[in-house]
């Protein structure tokens, strides 16, 4: 049995991928790293470190006509591991800058959650485990 790879990208559709570069842009404090046009489409990707990147991809078929929902079939969301909780109050008073809501600091058993989401209603979260 081959080994278990390790995860190279994400790649999330977005509606208007120009607004969603903005978002993630003033999120992240960073631009694109690449653009790729290669098909019906337009990918703008993120380089997030450790090797793994984010694509943000818009489809030239696409509708736009479904909104994201947690609850169906598909993505539920995208956590981004930080370290402290600490750095979850930064990363709260940052979404507050940006004018993006957003669930507050939440304890569970696991660890603290800060959950938003983007432009597209795509469920984010910064997670710091216990």
């Amino acid at each position: 049995m081959p080994s278990l790879p390790s995860i190279d990208h994400l790649a999330l559709t977005v509606t208007d991928v120009e607004r969603s570069v903005a978002f993630y842009s003033a999120l992240w404090g960073t631009e694109p790293s690449a653009t790729l046009t290669d098909g019906p489409f337009v990918r703008r990707k993120f380089d997030l470190g450790a090797g793994l990147g984010l694509g943000l991809t818009q489809h030239a078929a696409g509708q736009g006509a479904s909104a994201f929902d947690a609850l169906n079939p598909g993505l539920d969301h995208v956590g981004f591991a930080v370290d402290t909780v600490a750095e979850l109050r930064e990363w709260a008073a940052h979404l507050e800058h940006l004018g993006v809501e957003h669930s507050g600091l939440v304890e569970a058993g696991y660890g603290t959650v800060l959950s938003f989401k983007d432009p597209d209603g795509i469920a984010l979260e910064f997670f710091a485990a216990s």
